[in-house]
């Protein structure tokens, strides 16, 4: 639960049943402000909120908003090697993943979601969970990643940095999905934000499915000449 905000210096001092003025200083602390809009990490133009893509940030690890023209700029061949990279769109499942809960088990992630992706900056795998914390990640001995890796023909086609391999685990089995790594973490900020006691409750669970079966909408079965 968040903690109450502290009172704003100035009002806290009135005196019971005075009402606040609303003339000099104190007014910019009772007027709302507009939300400041999501602009693009390169060039600075604004973009819109809900429908604008991504670059990947490799030097700093992070997520950067990009208007059309910035990403299709990123997005040409040979723009990989720079700093910025932009995330594919592309989704994809592989409904004959040999992934066995015995697997799981060895993967040690206290939840049933994990996300792994290829680092280039560290040259090396990395498994993620949601958590209440956040993005947190799992150490993992190499005989786990092998057991993720070797169970599915996903996992040759990632690209560094910007896609997933995003598995879940149900009383139904295992799911195994290549997906864009934005939103990944689009679903660790979600959890996040509604999660409640220890096993995250009612409204995170729903959250849950509805982010599963959206995924699920978008991806096509894995096959020959699977490109980003």
């Amino acid at each position: 639960m968040n903690a109450p905000p502290a009172p704003v210096s100035g009002v806290a001092a009135l005196r019971p049943n005075e009402a606040p003025r609303t003339g000099g200083g104190l007014r910019r602390f009772l007027t709302e402000r507009p939300p400041r809009p999501e602009r693009c990490g390169l060039c600075a133009a604004v973009v819109d909120e809900a429908r604008h893509r991504h670059l990947v940030d490799i030097e700093r690890r992070s997520l950067v908003c990009a208007c059309t023209a910035c990403f299709l700029l990123m997005d040409q061949p040979g723009a990989d090697r720079g700093r910025f990279r932009a995330v594919p769109g592309r989704y994809l499942t592989d409904p004959d993943h040999r992934l066995a809960d015995a697997a799981w088990d060895a993967l040690r992630i206290p939840v049933g979601v994990a996300f792994f992706f290829r680092n280039t900056v560290l040259d090396r795998l990395v498994a993620l969970y949601p958590s209440p914390a956040g993005a947190t990640e799992s150490e993992l001995e190499p005989e786990a990643w092998a057991s993720v890796l070797d169970a599915t023909g996903l996992a040759a086609l990632l690209c560094p940095d910007v896609e997933a391999l995003l598995l879940r685990r149900t009383a139904a089995g295992i799911s195994c999905h290549l997906v864009p790594i934005d939103i990944c973490y689009e679903l660790v900020g979600r959890m996040r934000q509604l999660w409640q006691g220890f096993d995250g409750g009612a409204e995170a669970r729903a959250a849950l499915d509805a982010f599963f079966a959206r995924v699920e909408s978008l991806a096509r079965p894995v096959g020959g000449g699977d490109r980003p």
